[in-house]
């Protein structure tokens, strides 16, 4: 949520009052001009604000996604236009920023434990990674890459755990100096990237808390870390370890509100500064409030609140950026709820969230419930959210603004008319998003890119050990097993693509059923709008039903056969491994229902445009209206 900006000082309100006089008997003389005109505040612009949104994403749906093992915890873009991503799992992935969209560059296995931790060096040529010991005890290790050359050049062995890593020398200095913190102590050490591992420094004195985050500013040579205890402090990478000896920066820390964290109870758990580095964003938990802070001054000039008590009177008084449907809004705050429970601690899915600027500096994204926010720090206003019409929860940005394509360009070739050369020079801007609990990152554009370059989601990773195990043991089975069924209804034909190969057994029981007419003029006792439609039960009570094997048969869940869209169709059950002859048809993506209930078709037509119809207002069992009375008497066909 956008406030209207900081309240101003008590004294300048006196102050206005004071010029704009009162109407006190006591005063005596002649008036000051304009001393009964109240003073007009208008309203802050930015310039260009237009141009500056137009080189944003601003599409309501990912475009792409690609692939890791495990769930994607960070996401981060070099200045040398190469996008690294890292999952739970230790495996590291190299991007090449292409005109269009990305190109996979290099696989590393970095370690067999989590990373908790990565940084891009200021110039974009260095990164690095650390993570905790193999072993699970004391100890860890730091991986360092050169990104220009995708080669990973250095192992920093660590006889402590690891809490944060951030590169801390200037842009074309020469060194290559790497800040490691400990997550046992508030110790900082300071090493060669390229050298053998042994600490060149030791900062003992900074923190009096183990500091789990740490930023660079390279234009004033300064680090902004903050430790569990919610202290910040600003700190000189160099010899004396103190405060930068910059102009106009503040000498007190009495005078900034470097305090307001440990006033709050709250602890900073991201700083992304602008590129003129002039401000620094933070993300603060458990407030869950965004900060907006001055580098040189320390003063806190904006904040914003994303607290799930704000977000939910938005919601019921109709103030927030857009509403949602109630059943939807109830599904978000559960997935919060859950992250405030269980993911907003030391290492929790919620403390990899981030706040990243635009190139311009006054336009600030950051992750929310709704989706992702595009708030002008100028105005004080959401500008716009991107992704609202995703059901994921992102957490971790990154954002490419610009052209990949960087060639050295004539006056001729300026002025022609070339399409080619057009196209080339043509911006590409790209967000990068990770989200919860899940194994891909998302790309979202402006919005307009060519959907017909291949599927959204790209299955760039092999299939799992058990997976390739499933698909062994039921090999005969599958071959027998139709890729396609019909359902028949009064209200028309649902054509069905079955998939054996991700849930043989559910498929089985399913087409068995049809072929032995089980399912003929058996109804949809259950309809709940903007939710789903259920039948399968022969006594139309939504208590009946058995499998094809009699009683209940296991669940069958796969990464594949998820609820992520409308209109797909799942075994209904009554817990886990409850698995009879009834079933349901979504009729909004229910992602909720993931590893609950065993998705087996992936395809539906027909559905669309029959199931909106036959949903009614009636919250379970309605067999009144003649919607529901269908007849499924599915037809199966290989």
């Amino acid at each position: 949520m956008a406030e209207d900006g900081l309240k101003r000082p008590r004294e300048e309100e006196e102050s206005d009052e004071e010029i704009g006089g009162d109407d006190s008997d006591d005063d005596i003389g002649p008036s000051i001009p304009g001393a009964g005109e109240k003073k007009v505040h208008k309203k802050k612009k930015l310039a260009h604000e237009k141009l500056y949104l137009d080189n944003l994403p601003e599409a309501d749906r990912y475009w792409k996604s690609f692939m890791h093992r495990d769930s994607v915890n960070f996401v981060t873009m070099t200045k040398t236009n190469f996008l690294i991503t890292t999952s739970v799992d230790g495996h590291l992935k190299l991007w090449k920023k292409q005109d269009s969209g990305i190109e996979f560059v290099k696989h590393y296995r970095t370690s067999l434990r989590a990373i908790v931790s990565v940084s891009a060096s200021a110039d974009g040529a260095m990164f690095a990674s650390v993570s905790e010991s193999a072993k699970g005890g004391p100890g860890g290790e730091g991986r360092v890459f050169d990104v220009v050359n995708f080669d990973m050049i250095n192992i920093l062995k660590f006889d402590f755990t690891p809490k944060a890593v951030c590169w801390v020398h200037e842009p074309g200095s020469g060194s290559t100096l790497l800040a490691v913190s400990d997550v046992d102590s508030p110790k900082i050490r300071i090493y060669d990237g390229r050298g053998d591992g042994k600490p060149l420094h030791v900062l003992e004195k900074i923190h009096r808390a183990p500091v789990h985050l740490m930023e660079y500013c390279a234009k004033y040579d300064c680090v902004v870390s903050a430790d569990e205890a919610g202290f910040v402090e600003y700190w000189q990478p160099s010899e004396p370890w103190g405060l930068p000896s910059v102009p106009g920066m503040w000498q007190y820390k009495s005078a900034t509100d470097l305090f307001h964290f440990k006033k709050t109870k709250s602890i900073p758990t991201s700083v992304t500064f602008s590129p003129d580095g002039n401000h620094w964003a933070c993300l603060a938990l458990p407030s869950r409030t965004v900060h907006v802070f001055n580098t040189l001054t320390g003063k806190l000039t904006r904040t914003y609140d994303e607290s799930l008590s704000a977000v939910e009177e938005m919601q019921q008084a109709g103030t927030a950026v857009f509403k949602l449907d109630d059943m939807d809004f109830g599904r978000r705050l559960a997935v919060e709820r859950e992250l405030d429970a269980s993911e907003s601690g030391p290492g929790g899915a919620l403390r990899t969230a981030n706040a990243v600027w635009d190139e311009s500096g006054s336009m600030l994204l950051y992750a929310t419930m709704l989706g992702i926010k595009v708030v002008n720090t100028v105005t004080n206003t959401v500008a716009r959210v991107i992704g609202k019409d995703e059901t994921l929860r992102f957490l971790n940005l990154a954002l490419f603004q610009g052209a990949p394509l960087k060639q050295v360009q004539t006056l001729a070739m300026a002025a022609s008319s070339n399409p080619l050369l057009e196209e080339k020079a043509a911006r590409d801007d790209t967000l990068f998003a990770t989200a919860y609990r899940k194994q891909r990152f998302y790309m979202f554009g402006r919005g307009h890119e060519d959907d017909a370059r291949g599927e959204r989601d790209v299955f760039n990773e092999r299939p799992t050990h058990e997976e390739r195990t499933v698909v062994i043991e039921k090999k005969q089975e599958k071959k027998a097993l139709p890729t396609a069924a019909t359902i028949h209804t009064n209200m028309g034909d649902i054509r069905l693509e079955l998939y054996p190969n991700i849930a043989p057994k559910t498929v089985e029981n399913f087409v068995t059923h049809a072929k032995n007419g089980y399912y003929n003029n058996v109804i949809f006792h259950r309809i709940i709008k903007k939710f789903m439609i259920q039948g399968g039960d022969p006594t139309g009570t939504g208590s009946g039903g058995e499998s094809i094997w009699g009683g209940e048969f296991e669940d069958e869940f796969s990464p594949l056969g998820t609820h992520d869209r409308p209109y797909t169709l799942s075994s209904a059950n009554a817990g886990p491994n409850t698995n009879g002859s009834q079933f349901f048809i979504t009729t909004v993506a229910t992602p909720w229902l993931d590893n609950k209930h065993t998705r087996h078709i992936l395809g539906y037509y027909g559905a669309k445009s029959m199931v909106p119809e036959s949903s009614c207002s009636r919250r379970d069992g309605c067999t009144a209206c003649g919607n529901d009375a269908a007849d499924p008497g599915a037809s199966v066909s290989g």
